[in-house]
């Protein structure tokens, strides 16, 4: 797999669509950051690690459970979720050009020099970086 970013982000958007309850993902200190930004959004109920278990490569791989969040008649919370850089083309903004999803009803998730964050909060930092994503 040469995107394990824009895999998490697929098994989130495949299993809200399939409005599954939750989904596993392989775990790394970066998806878990996405995982705690997508919680304090709101766009979660939540996540947590689960114990390692031995992978098809003979090692030992952790993973992350998320639970998915759907509205009081069973819509869906995300709507949508976009891989913006990747690693064919790294997307990158500067601290005053950060955007807003669809007009600031959205979330972008950015890496910055001081860790993963919003948009938002990147802007009121002062800092720029590169956007992994949007959610919607």
């Amino acid at each position: 797999m040469t995107d394990p970013i824009s895999d998490m982000l697929s098994r989130i958007r495949n299993a809200t669509v399939a409005r599954h309850q939750r989904v596993d993902v392989p775990s790394s200190k970066l998806k878990i950051e996405i995982a705690r930004i997508l919680h304090n959004e709101g766009y979660i109920q939540g996540y947590r690690e689960l114990d390692a278990k031995p992978d098809v490569n003979g090692g030992v791989q952790k993973t992350i459970r998320i639970l998915l969040k759907y509205g009081p008649r069973g819509e869906r919370v995300i709507t949508g979720i976009h891989r913006v850089s990747r690693p064919g083309r790294r997307v990158y903004f500067r601290r005053d050009a950060v955007p807003k999803v669809l007009a600031g009803l959205g979330t972008n998730i950015l890496t910055t020099s001081q860790g993963v964050m919003t948009g938002r909060e990147a802007k009121r930092t002062g800092i720029g970086g590169e956007v992994l994503c949007n959610v919607w």
